[in-house]
């Protein structure tokens, strides 16, 4: 049954709005930014990691449109380029959603927490490693072709399963992969966000098929996470997200073992 009373009392309340508020700015500025929301959760409140990880994928709808909807206005998203790579990963994404948000509830509080920490450890590692070496892909998709659909298509049925199973917004996820196959920040950005939208929508089906999303709690943090996602499209614009991203790697790092412990 949906709780609709707030869990949590008002100074968390506050300190979670602002916590939102930079997690949305990361979401359209380097992608993994949503993963801090998910933490901050996780960190300061009691909830259960069904609720959490509905409770995130909630607001992560709202993120993934108005998200989608700036950068189709700058153009990252017009591209032929894009079109295919965005269409294959986001329906792809779907059943790796409903496949994770299922998983989630055999996933204790303490295994929600290692896997989460093992998650924001990874990806922080993989942010660092690229700055430090200098971009080299690891491997590379022909979208043009049937197997380079079906590998994408594979690759967004796990970074869907992920992302419904801890309640990571597909950004934290889908940008340090994209990148990692050769596609242009901005472009892997402007994708992760469409993909989101499918990812948070039919996550938090399966969460509230579950009865574990807090409603109160995702109208308090969405709005500062959408103002957020503005202000990081505006950003993502203006400055090299290169020192913006070592920042968030090196976060990532120390808060990664903070949180499997």
């Amino acid at each position: 049954m949906l709780d609709f009373a707030l869990p949590v009392g008002p100074a968390v309340a506050v300190l979670l709005v602002g916590i939102a508020f930079f997690a949305g700015v990361g979401i359209t500025t380097i992608g993994p930014g949503g993963i801090f929301l998910t933490i901050a959760l996780y960190a300061l409140t009691p909830l259960s990691p069904g609720t959490i990880a509905g409770t995130a994928q909630a607001t992560f709808v709202a993120t993934g449109l108005v998200a989608t909807a700036a950068y189709v206005r700058s153009g990252e998203l017009t591209t032929g380029e894009t079109r295919t790579l965005t269409i294959v990963l986001s329906v792809s994404s779907v059943a790796g959603a409903l496949a994770g948000a299922g998983l989630n509830a055999f996933v204790s509080r303490g295994m929600f927490g290692l896997l989460l920490g093992g998650l924001a450890s990874s990806v922080g590692g993989i942010i660092l490693y690229r700055e430090r070496r200098g971009f080299m892909p690891l491997a590379t998709f022909d979208q043009t072709t049937t197997s380079g659909k079906l590998s994408l298509g594979a690759l967004g049925f796990v970074l869907g399963g992920f992302s419904g199973l801890l309640g990571v917004g597909g950004p934290v996820l889908a940008v340090p992969a994209l990148v990692l196959v050769g596609v242009p920040m901005l472009y892997a950005i402007a994708v992760a966000q469409v993909q989101s939208i499918f990812i948070a929508a039919f996550a938090s089906l399966g969460y509230l098929a579950q009865g574990t999303v807090s409603l109160a709690l995702a109208g308090v943090v969405g709005l500062p996470l959408v103002a957020g996602v503005l202000v990081g499209w505006r950003v993502a614009h203006l400055v090299d997200p290169n020192r913006l991203k070592v920042a968030l790697g090196g976060v990532l790092l120390l808060v990664g073992p903070y949180l499997a412990l």
